[in-house]
């Protein structure tokens, strides 16, 4: 896919305020810990994350979503009522129906004009809601879009610790809910649109390609726990394994379209064993990437884009520096876009 016309005006962050550390995970594992006789320290140690953020109880991922979208409307030189179209890209939601975008729109405050609707695809969703407004603006059917993600990973975390305390599970079986301890909470927005629209610096998406490897689908598989909980199970070791080659069936695809210089890279933070080993895979050198999951873990669909947003504000990435964007998400799934920041 080629966008010729297509731009991310603003994007804009909105992050909680409660901060788990990993050793606060591991001191609520204590008696696990004690009966498995694992060393305190391995979940920083294996992942590299020392924290995550966490939604108040009982927040929903439209607060979370409604909260990016205000902020990145501040952050914008477009009105409200330009909007034409608003998707919540999450894999996050309020309620199977209706969709979570209904919610979200009505706390921004956006028009009644505008489109609405939930895209998701693991953590992958945010990317894919991009190129659908991308292909919109592009084909000349709307001008201005409005991409939000708001991830509550605090359900999912608090069910694991449940889960691990409770069961008497052996060091083997534990192994499917390692990843759960990974996940934080976050939300980002995006303002997309022509590049008529623009004012100032135009931050061009320019395209992208799209892979799938849907026979390693059960890799990492999530679903609802009762009524307000959430479970799943990861068996890492083959899920870096695939995810990693079909990193690198895309990667060939994307230098081939977009070329293969790039200035800086963001990919999906899942930690620091997976970031190497991709790394390495497409001969790339980490010096080039910008990473947030040290301090926020893995926040699904947030995590790519808000670590841009990051790199955007820490310097990181500056006018015209070409961006590579890759994304992997369970399914499997791979999305990379080239951007000309």
């Amino acid at each position: 896919m080629k966008f010729e016309h297509v731009c991310i005006e603003a994007l804009a962050v909105a992050l909680p305020d409660e901060v788990w550390t990993s050793a606060d995970i591991e001191t609520r594992l204590a008696p696990l810990y004690e009966r498995l006789k694992l060393p305190a320290g391995r979940l920083e140690l294996m992942t590299g994350i020392r924290e995550r953020r966490m939604w108040p109880a009982g927040a929903r991922p439209s607060d979370a979503s409604a909260a990016a979208g205000r902020a990145v409307l501040a952050r914008s030189a477009l009105r409200a009522d330009q909007v034409e179209l608003f998707i919540h890209a999450a894999v996050s939601r309020d309620m199977l129906e209706p969709a979570t975008a209904s919610f979200a729109h009505r706390k921004i405050g956006l028009p009644a004009t505008a489109q609405i609707f939930d895209v998701s695809n693991a953590c992958l969703g945010f990317l894919n809601a991009l190129t659908v407004a991308a292909g919109l603006i592009e084909s000349g059917q709307i001008k201005c879009a409005m991409v939000v993600a708001g991830e509550n990973g605090r359900p999912l975390v608090e069910q694991t610790l449940r889960t691990l305390l409770e069961q008497p599970l052996s060091r083997n079986a534990i192994k499917p809910f390692f990843a759960n301890l990974t996940i934080g909470s976050g939300a980002v927005g995006a303002i997309v649109c022509h590049r008529s629209l623009v004012q100032g610096r135009a931050h061009r998406l320019l395209g992208g390609v799209a892979r799938a490897a849907t026979q390693h689908s059960d890799l990492c598989q999530g679903d609802t726990h009762g009524t307000e909980a959430l479970a799943m199970q990861t068996d890492s070791e083959q899920l870096l394994i695939a995810g990693v080659a079909l990193a690198r069936e895309t990667w060939g695809e994307f230098t081939a379209e977009q070329g293969a210089t790039f200035d800086r890279f963001v990919c999906h933070q899942v930690g620091r064993v997976h970031r190497r080993k991709l790394y390495e895979t497409l001969g790339l050198d980490l010096a080039q990437d910008f990473s947030t999951f040290e301090t926020l873990g893995n926040t699904g669909s947030v995590a790519l884009p808000a670590t841009l947003a990051a790199a955007v504000q820490a310097g990181a990435v500056r006018d015209g520096d070409r961006v590579g964007l890759l994304g992997i998400g369970s399914g499997l799934n791979c999305l990379m876009l080239a951007l000309e920041w």
